[in-house]
């Protein structure tokens, strides 16, 4: 069963402030994608090409330790984005996504995006004001697991 484009984006925090227009603008290029418990959403270390907002369902971040242990790093429920930088910036994920139970969620791709860009620069740049403010807001609310691992951190 897919998602509502329009319900699961106005239940993400990305999306707080958009208008009824802005949410269509972002449904329209949404793909609703289902991933069986278990299964990964995407994989630390390999290329990022999309945001993900989880509909249904509950998705387990992990990354590997230097030693290369898997060290949980907590949970993403209904209406949080994941990979949110790929929309951003080219790169290797972060950590890894894993859908803890069966996940629904819906997938706005880097290259939709940029189409986007070209023909919706406003709603464009709104999303990517609410990505920072977003990962602004996360990086505040672990600023202690932070300064742990920069204290552990070789060098320093």
């Amino acid at each position: 069963m897919a998602l509502a484009p329009e319900t699961t984006l106005k239940a993400c925090p990305l999306f707080k402030g958009f208008t009824d227009t802005g949410i269509s603008i972002f449904a329209a290029a949404a793909v609703s994608r289902a991933y069986p418990k278990g299964t990964a959403l995407f994989t630390e270390g390999k290329p990022g090409d999309s945001l993900l907002i989880v509909g249904e369902g509950t998705v387990r971040l992990s990354a590997r330790s230097p030693s290369g242990e898997d060290v949980p790093l907590g949970e993403v429920t209904v209406g949080e984005p994941l990979g949110e930088l790929a929309l951003v910036q080219k790169g290797e994920r972060l950590c890894s996504a894993t859908a803890q139970t069966d996940v629904m969620a819906l997938e706005i791709r880097s290259a939709d995006f940029q189409k986007l860009l070209a023909q919706k620069p406003q709603a464009c740049i709104k999303l990517l004001m609410g990505i920072v403010s977003h990962f602004g807001a996360k990086a505040r609310e672990n600023r202690d697991m932070l300064r742990t691992l920069v204290a552990r951190a070789p060098g320093t």
